[in-house]
């Protein structure tokens, strides 16, 4: 029997083979596309899950409640993390992390490596296995470091690495270091990444010793293992007298600015966020967000890809029904039973699926370098495969053979005999059937072509927005060598400053966008003024900074070397003028640290020094002309830019020959701040091009079936006097109403998640209705061309043919 039902499934298909294909290229391409976009997915969405005791893993964080509403933050001051084990119960493990670009020498070797400075209960909370050395405490022995593989091969190629010896520079600090420990590589899905793991304290004094008993100087990260039987809740509650007595003088000053405390009345709150939360934590909106919305929207187009392969699918089933009439008839006649004429015809389906699944499953197994490369993700079978996860895919497409190929097939098995025998069939409920489906169908695509044209704009927007500095002259570069930053930026300027390429160069201590080294932060500074809180992002820079980046000054003047007083000067951003509510900010005096007293030399516009989704914050800038800085600064001459960069990578190479030169122009940097919307972008429009396509094969082999259906209709009108265009309408115009009846249902969709997709940006587009009238006009000319395609041809076909049969 089972044998039979195979023999006249693979008869009936190959006899269809038009639309056997169709259905097949179909399938196979939304499997493949479904699969690959579901590991992109389900890698994003497993960052951090290795870890044995990720249950209990966290990181700290806390919010404050300000007048301007809740803040908060990650870093910590360098007392918390041992003042809070010893006073809060239910602290099993805890460690500070600190990650930072050091310089690493052995021999002639010179290479820039990611260090993470963190405590000893480190290795024993988190599963980065320790292969060779010390196992238990790696980095409890201030003198030794611990490598991970990939690094120790780097440093010391085939040679045993235990026991050597390495010096590490970092902020301008060299010391020696023996290496005790080697560790596995971390797994691509790890949020906490670097090549060597030294103790907390041996990092730089100002970063370390001077500010150790220090409760307000924030600079690193916290990590933590709750005691077994203690809730994030539990230990939440625990903290608030934690919070009163360390930071009692913060909490004062935040009542005397008129903050209102939280429900449970506290200023200052101490939280926990879950490790596997941390990779898709965002911060900047006063809580701590989990934004996975990309991965989840990443697998919801995979998904409606597939769900429009098998409305193709149950549609053209649907319609072919009439034309195998006959044959249900016969076998009922014969004694054939529902039962039998189900499996029948469900099991042409499941050939149909399990053939598209093999070809789409091969498909994939192609295209993932392709894929990968497209995307710039390492995403890969191989680290998301488990057989939870094999069991589960299996299940699905179980599934979704059973509802895609079974409903056709349950529709057909009901027919009944003496109809079936006559060769005809209501369809008026089946086509309700079909026309609700593509309906759904042409809405997603419409929904996918909205969001990508909406997309567009926005990152077009963010691209050729007015940041307030001079982003295609000024070239960025990473002092990444031997020599700490305020020599490499002298022996810079002694080289370049007799060539005609190079206008001016200055340094900083923070980049503008995301430069070549990855880097991209800010500093914060909090301070009373005139008995009020007052916060500010902190930049401290050398000379000639405002004018190397073209920022506008709006009141007062630029550091000027001639004033030796200078150092004492700031100058200040307009959000940082308005906090201080002074109406005339020149005339302002802050008081910071140890009482030094900072007078306003000028007010600079506001500028875009963050990321482009996040509002311009109140800036204050501080002249360090001979201290430590990460980063040069180089304007370049008008239409020599890309000389000023070759000319500057050969003098960089001459005074730091072992380092990489990293250097970039910031629109460069401001463009990789928006690099998960270009992905975002690019896996939307791709969904949006197959979508139509997908939708266009279904529009196309029902086509075929109604021209076929109606080609007596045709002969007929032709005879009668019809013209081409008056045939061609007439079987277009009810696919053209679905289309339109799908556009209204979608455009409001579409637009309701763009705008709330753009809300997430503190920059972003006016919504503006055409995008959403041309996703629609789109939808409609495809379908239309795809429609023509076919009823142009049947309506020039001669009816003498199409009549000869009557």
């Amino acid at each position: 029997m089972l044998r039979n039902y195979i023999k006249i499934a693979f008869r009936n298909l190959w006899k269809d083979k038009t639309f056997t294909l169709l259905n097949i290229v179909g399938l196979s391409t939304a499997f493949a596309v479904a699969v690959l976009l579901g590991m992109y997915a389900f890698f994003e969405l497993s960052y951090d899950s290795f870890h044995k005791n990720r249950a209990s893993l966290y990181q700290i964080y806390y919010t404050e409640q300000t007048p301007e509403g809740i803040e908060a933050n990650e870093p910590q001051a360098v007392p918390f993390t041992p003042a809070l084990k010893e006073e809060v119960p239910g602290v099993r493990q805890i460690a500070r992390y600190n990650g930072k670009g050091v310089l690493v020498i052995f021999g002639d070797k010179e290479l820039r490596m990611n260090a993470a400075y963190v405590d000893p209960d480190f290795f024993s909370m988190f599963s980065f296995p320790v292969i060779e050395g010390n196992k238990d405490k790696p980095t409890s022995d201030k003198s030794t470091v611990t490598l991970t593989v990939h690094a120790a091969n780097r440093i010391f190629g085939t040679q045993d690495p235990l026991g050597k010896t390495i010096r590490v520079i970092t902020e301008g600090e060299e010391k020696p270091f023996t290496v005790a420990a080697i560790t596995e590589d971390f797994p691509e899905q790890s949020s906490l990444k670097f090549d060597l793991a030294l103790d907390f304290s041996n990092q730089a004094s100002y970063s370390y010793a001077d500010i150790k008993d220090n409760w307000s100087s924030n600079n690193h990260e916290v990590y933590m293992q709750l005691a077994q039987g203690m809730t994030a809740a539990q230990f939440e509650k625990a903290t608030v007298g934690f919070s009163q007595l360390h930071y009692e003088d913060e909490i004062e000053s935040l009542k005397r600015d008129g903050a209102k405390p939280d429900a449970q009345g506290n200023y200052r709150q101490i939280r926990l966020l879950p490790i596997e939360d941390v990779a898709y934590a965002n911060f900047d909106a006063g809580i701590a967000r989990v934004e996975k919305s990309m991965p989840y929207l990443v697998l919801g187009v995979g998904f409606l890809i597939l769900f429009i392969a098998c409305v193709n699918f149950i549609n053209m089933s649907i319609a072919k029904s009439t034309q195998r009439l006959r044959e249900i008839g016969m076998r009922k006649t014969l004694g054939a039973g529902k039962a039998q004429l189900f499996f029948q015809f469900w099991g042409e389906s499941i050939l149909v699926f399990v053939v598209a699944a093999i070809l789409g499953g091969i498909l994939a197994f192609l295209l993932v370098d392709p894929f990968r490369t497209l995307f710039s993700t390492r995403a890969s079978f191989e680290a998301i495969v488990s057989v939870d996860m094999v069991v589960g895919f299996v299940a699905a497409l179980v599934l979704i053979t059973l509802i895609a190929g079974g409903y056709p097939a349950l529709l057909l098995s009901k027919l009944g005999t003496l109809q079936a025998l006559k060769g005809k069939l209501n369809l008026t409920r089946k086509n309700r059937v079909r026309d609700f489906l593509m309906v759904v169908q042409f809405g997603i695509a419409i929904v996918l072509i909205s969001g990508t044209f909406v997309l567009w704009q926005q990152i077009d927007f963010m691209r050729n927005k007015n940041l307030g500095f001079n982003k295609e002259q000024v070239i960025s570069l990473p002092l990444n060598g031997k020599l700490v930053g305020a020599q490499a930026v002298k022996l810079l300027r002694n080289k370049l400053e007799n060539h005609t390429e190079i206008v001016s160069i200055t340094s900083a201590d923070n980049i503008l966008g995301l430069g070549k080294d990855g880097g991209q932060m800010t500093s914060e500074l909090g301070f009373d003024y005139k008995g009020r809180g007052v916060s500010t992002h902190m930049l401290t820079v050398g000379y000639d900074y405002p004018e190397t980046l073209d920022l506008k000054l709006l009141a007062g003047r630029s550091f000027d070397r001639s004033f030796a007083t200078d150092s004492l000067g700031v100058l200040i951003n307009e959000r940082m003028a308005a906090q201080l509510q002074e109406e005339n900010p020149l005339e302002a005096r802050l008081i910071l640290g140890d009482s030094t007293v900072y007078h306003v030399l000028g007010v600079l516009k506001d500028y875009n020094f963050q990321k482009l989704d996040n509002a311009v914050e109140p800036l204050t800038v501080f002249l360090e002309p001979d201290s430590n800085k990460y980063y040069a600064f180089i304007k370049t001459a008008p239409n020599k830019a890309a000389s000023a960069l070759a000319l500057l990578e050969v003098i960089w190479k001459d005074i730091e020959p072992n380092a990489n030169f990293l250097g970039s122009f910031l629109d460069e940097n401001i463009d990789r701040t928006f690099k998960a919307e270009q992905k975002m972008s690019t896996m939307i429009t791709s969904g949006s091009i197959l979508a139509i396509l997908l939708s266009c094969i279904g529009l196309f082999a029902i086509s075929l079936l109604i021209v076929a259906q109606r080609r007596k209709e045709i002969g007929v009108r032709k005879v009668v006097g019809a013209s081409v265009t008056r045939i061609t309408w007439l079987l277009s115009i009810d696919f053209l109403k679905l289309v339109g009846i799908s556009f209204a249902i979608a455009a409001p969709v579409a637009w309701w998640l763009a705008y709330n997709w753009l809300q997430d940006y503190a920059n972003h587009i006016r919504l503006s209705i055409w995008v959403f009238i041309a996703a629609g006009v789109a939808a409609l000319l495809i379908s239309l061309v795809t429609i023509s395609f076919r009823t142009i041809r049947a309506a020039l076909k001669n009816p003498v043919e199409s009549l000869r049969t009557e």
